[in-house]
């Protein structure tokens, strides 16, 4: 099917066009057909730059978390020392920022062939996911189900809500707990994972309801096995050690340093969730979806905004295209887009998922839930 061809047969909006009531958007994204001329030049045009490479990986991580830790260390040392408040909120932020890049890397992780990195994801949660309590064994295994064809979208899918077919107050409700996972992280490694040892059922709900990096209240996680069940071990393991020497350290020398840290990662937390609000039109509901319905319902915000690349970082500014493209390592996926964008062109289907910037599609999104019947 040509690409030109798509517009005649789906009837699926594009973004500029008139919105319909949400369920006929729904049910246009469930049917929508293949664009296997889309899905072709992507895999064909791509194909040379597949490759990840060590010389961007290890260096941008090492200096996201060596950034973000330098300026929370001096938030801290200025707020013990009784510093400027707007100095310590500075210094915060910029913390915030840095190690919210360094925590996306376990994106990366999830989709990361084990031989392409050897000792990249065994350095990460030493220096950045055992720190922050957020092992990668939090998103392996479970992020992959949000690509599945069969899953994407669907009550079984962990990374997914109908949030543009719900009520308005979901949206705020969803993006603030957001503040609360440092210390859900803090109290699932220092109690629960530990009662979880003399206390089965404990260790079973907590498996299955508090150790995904997951969105949707029904997903149950299946108990890990093998290869993946030994690197959970080690991982929980660290990072109860770590939950009980931050513990004991604050409850000796004071719980500031402790508060600010839990301020800093939880403002990093908030933005990864404003983020997740923009990644997906969240319009599908519980339909499975053909790839193509999948990027569609998925969005880019390329260049020339700039600002996405802050609040989206390590590709995510280019998350439709990582739905057509999942094992593309985030530092090609401006040029796939280049490529494709050129071969494809403007009117094609892969236009249609590209949008402006935040504020639109968080415009979007409210007012997809002020004019739908409100689910939630």
């Amino acid at each position: 099917m040509l690409a030109t061809d798509y517009f005649e047969q789906s009837d699926v909006p594009a973004p500029s066009a008139g919105a319909p009531a949400p369920s006929q958007r729904a049910a246009g994204l469930a049917g929508t057909p293949e664009d296997k001329a889309m899905l072709r030049a992507a895999a064909d045009l791509t194909r040379d730059i597949a490759r990840a490479r060590p010389e961007i990986y290890w260096p941008d991580m090492l200096v996201s978390a060596g950034l973000g830790y330098g300026a929370l260390a001096l938030a801290i040392a200025t707020a013990l020392r009784g510093g400027h408040w707007g100095v310590i909120v500075a210094l915060g932020v910029f913390a915030a920022l840095a190690l919210y890049r360094a925590l996306l890397f376990i994106h990366e992780l999830t989709h990361m062939h084990r031989d392409a990195l050897p000792g990249f994801r065994f350095v990460w949660n030493l220096v950045v996911g055992i720190p922050v309590l957020m092992p990668s064994f939090m998103y392996e295994g479970v992020h992959s189900l949000h690509h599945s064809r069969i899953r994407y979208g669907t009550s079984e899918d962990p990374e997914y809500l109908p949030l543009a077919l719900m009520k308005p107050w979901s949206l705020p409700v969803f993006t603030l707990t957001a503040l609360l996972l440092p210390i859900g992280l803090l109290v699932r490694s220092a109690v629960l994972v530990p009662l979880g040892v003399i206390v089965p059922p404990l260790r079973t709900l907590v498996w299955e309801r508090a150790s995904s990096l997951s969105i949707n209240p029904g997903f149950r996680r299946r108990k890990p096995e093998g290869a993946m069940a030994r690197m959970v071990f080690w991982q929980e393991l660290g990072a109860t050690l770590w939950a009980w020497a931050v513990l004991a350290w604050s409850a000796t020398h004071g719980w500031l340093p402790l508060g600010i840290a839990i301020a800093v990662i939880s403002l990093a937390a908030l933005l990864n969730q404003v983020r997740t609000l923009v990644a997906h039109l969240w319009e599908n509901e519980g339909e499975q979806m053909t790839v193509t319905g999948q990027y569609l319902d998925s969005v880019n915000v390329p260049p020339p905004g700039v600002w996405g690349a802050l609040w989206a970082p390590v590709g995510l500014r280019y998350h439709a295209l990582h739905h057509l493209l999942p094992s593309m390592p985030y530092h090609s996926l401006g040029e796939c887009h280049r490529r494709l964008r050129a071969h494809l062109g403007l009117q094609s289907t892969y236009e249609r998922a590209n949008y402006a910037g935040l504020f639109p599609l968080l415009t979007r999104l409210v007012r997809s839930t002020m004019g739908s019947r409100g689910k939630g």
